[in-house]
């Protein structure tokens, strides 16, 4: 497999390669805390982390455990043991640290262990033979790339508060709009940054 620059590897996975907005993966708390920016904001922060160190966590847990003790067939059910602990130690850190956030984030937070994307980047990382600095930048830049999506929506949505639209595409159906609308605008970059 031909060696892919950690650079172009971070800035594709912000933007052309974005979980969201080019594999649709963690659409729920996505779409669900999206609508308020200040939350928006926390649980991109809270993503960001979680995905950069489970990715790296991960990826070492492959290669020095996984691979040499040959139990690829429970490298799934571990994947999910260790993001299940990072998140529920994160958890903590927020309840105690930004008791504010924790409450608005509410049952999104212990969610983000089941986000899909955080799963998807590991998953991706293992498909496509990443090295060790490889995946922690695919793991921060996927992080940053969920973030700048849920900042996005979440800031339009804001506006659009004090717009009045049509009753049938208020609600849910704005935000797959504006979604699909992101999803394209970053596709267009998709000549500068593109990993397989």
């Amino acid at each position: 497999m031909p060696q892919i620059s950690p650079i172009v590897i971070f800035f594709a996975s912000i933007i052309t390669s974005n979980m969201i907005l080019s594999n649709f993966l963690g659409m729920c708390s996505y779409l669900s805390i999206s609508s308020e920016y200040k939350t928006a904001t926390g649980l991109g922060m809270a993503v960001t982390l979680v995905l950069t160190l489970t990715t790296f966590i991960n990826w070492a847990i492959y290669h020095f455990v996984i691979v040499p003790l040959e139990i690829q067939y429970l490298s799934y059910i571990i994947y999910i043991m260790v993001i299940a602990a990072f998140v529920q130690i994160l958890e903590m850190a927020m309840d105690r640290y930004t008791p504010d956030l924790y409450a608005k984030l509410g049952i999104f937070l212990p969610l983000i262990t089941v986000n899909c994307a955080i799963l998807g980047v590991t998953l991706f990382m293992v498909i496509r033979q990443y090295g060790a600095l490889q995946s922690l930048v695919y793991g921060l830049g996927s992080g940053l790339g969920w973030w700048l999506a849920i900042n996005m929506l979440a800031a339009i949505r804001e506006k659009l508060k004090k717009a009045k639209l049509p009753p049938g595409i208020s609600g849910p159906a704005i935000s797959f709009i504006i979604t699909g609308i992101m999803a394209m605008a970053f596709i267009g970059f998709s000549g500068i940054f593109t990993i397989q």
